[in-house]
């Protein structure tokens, strides 16, 4: 896949591959996001991921998988991933995850990428993607459902949140 150079709002954006020299990166964006919001299912300093993570992610082979970011002025601003299973029951789908820090929101970063990983995903002849997003992320589920995804089910009271309240998790599907 090609880097795609995008502007929006007068920001430079490049949305590419992830490499893997990006590892250290995305290891301090994952950490970044998990601080910003509790849309992430990770509190802060909770399932830390490290630089050695994402070179072993970035190197397996097992299962099609796709990881893009969103770099600007240097910097990692957004991910997106999508990941096959290895299991042959599961073989035709994969789960999609997304992060763009709170500064990019509004910029239409989300919808770029939803729309790369659904060219992969296709191209990967996939049938379906799947993702799980908390109830009160209601953008993301607005950007998920312009993008064709669709409400499948609901984990009931599946998330606490700091204000001591359970909210559920939202599952959706996309058939290709």
């Amino acid at each position: 896949m090609q880097t795609m150079h995008h502007t929006f709002d007068t920001q430079r954006y490049q949305i590419r591959p992830a490499r893997l020299s990006d590892a250290e990166a995305l290891a301090e964006l994952r950490q970044a996001l998990d601080a910003e919001t509790e849309y992430f299912d990770r509190m802060p300093g909770e399932d830390v991921m490290t630089t050695a993570d994402f070179k072993n992610q970035l190197c397996d082979t097992s299962v099609p998988d796709r990881i893009l970011v969103v770099e600007r002025d240097g910097r990692l601003v957004a991910y997106a991933r999508c990941r096959g299973f290895h299991l042959k029951r599961f073989a035709h789908k994969a789960t999609f995850g997304l992060g763009v820090l709170q500064s990019d929101w509004g910029q239409g970063i989300g919808s770029q990428l939803m729309e790369r990983m659904i060219a992969w995903a296709k191209a990967q002849s996939l049938l379906k993607i799947q993702l799980e997003v908390v109830e009160t992320n209601l953008g993301a589920i607005r950007l998920y459902q312009r993008h064709g995804f669709q409400e499948e089910g609901r984990l009931r009271h599946d998330r606490l949140l700091s204000d001591g309240c359970y909210y559920d998790t939202v599952l959706m599907g996309l058939h290709l």
